[in-house]
């Protein structure tokens, strides 16, 4: 499994170990919102996108207990799905251009 947890070992070499949690807290959160906006953000009230956000930092600090802890390859993971994300973005885009 060490093979999968790139990012995680680099972390920590480059940081140690001290702010772990939070580094890969707002890595996490960064990842997970930019992962929200790609795939699945509509235009929402300011209210109800502040809740969504609020949600997300929740399960982006049980997430990152996965991370750290754990030693689960989420960044790495999330790293892929927005990728995924992000082709399926421009193929839409240049099909829905190119269909005007």
């Amino acid at each position: 499994m060490d093979g999968f947890r790139f990012v995680f070992d680099l972390v920590v070499e480059i940081n140690g170990i001290e702010n772990i949690f939070w580094i890969f807290f707002a890595m996490n959160f960064v990842l997970c919102a930019v992962a929200y906006e790609l795939g699945f953000a509509r235009k929402l009230p300011l209210g109800k996108t502040i809740f969504v956000y609020m949600m997300l930092l929740i399960g982006t600090y049980i997430l990152t207990i996965f991370t750290t802890v754990m030693k689960m390859p989420t960044v790495e993971s999330l790293l892929v799905i927005i990728l995924v994300l992000a082709i399926y973005r421009i193929r839409l885009h240049r099909q829905r251009k190119a269909t005007k």
